[in-house]
C-alpha cells in the first residue's frame, strides 16, 4: 500500500523562508529511518505557490492562472510518498515525522493512501497504465 504524507503549507513556507538547519537535520534523519526500513519511495520540498501556476477548467476550457494561491493552509509545502504494509503502519510513520512547525510549533500533515492498479475495474486505459510500469 502506498501513502503520501503531505505537509501542508505555512506562512512561512509560502513566503519562501527556508527551514533551519536543525529541521533539515531532522527531516533527513526520519527520511533515513524510512528507507533502511524499504518504505521510502520518493520526498521533496515545494517551492511557493508563487512560483506555480493552476489550470483550471471552465466549460472545459483550460484557463492558466500563475500564483500564488489562497490561504496557505489549503497548499502544499512538501510530500513524503511510502510503501507499507498497511493503513496503521503508514499512520505509525506520520506520527514519527519530525513537526514542520518546529518544536513547539503549528503544522499540519495530511496522509492519503494512493490508488492502486487493481482498485480500478480492468480495462483498456488500466491496461495502458500497466504497460508503463509506472504505478
Amino acid at each position: 500500500m502506498r501513502f503520501m504524507i503531505i505537509v501542508k503549507a505555512s506562512q512561512e513556507s509560502e513566503a519562501g523562508v527556508m527551514p533551519e538547519d536543525s529541521m533539515v537535520a531532522a527531516m533527513a534523519e526520519f527520511h533515513e529511518q524510512l528507507a533502511s526500513a524499504g518504505a521510502l519511495l520518493d520526498a521533496s520540498g515545494l517551492q511557493p505557490s508563487a512560483k506555480g501556476c493552476r489550470i483550471e477548467y471552465r466549460d472545459g476550457e483550460p484557463l492558466l492562472t500563475d500564483g500564488p494561491f489562497g490561504e496557505a493552509k489549503e497548499l502544499i509545502a512538501g510530500y513524503t510518498l511510502i510503501q507499507v504494509g498497511s493503513r496503521e503502519e503508514a499512520l505509525a510513520w506520520t506520527q514519527r515525522f519530525p513537526n514542520p512547525g518546529g518544536p513547539g510549533g503549528n503544522a499540519e500533515i495530511e496522509v492519503r493512501q494512493l490508488f492502486e492498479l487493481e482498485d480500478f475495474a480492468p480495462g483498456e486505459g488500466i491496461q495502458r497504465f500497466r504497460a508503463l510500469g509506472t504505478v
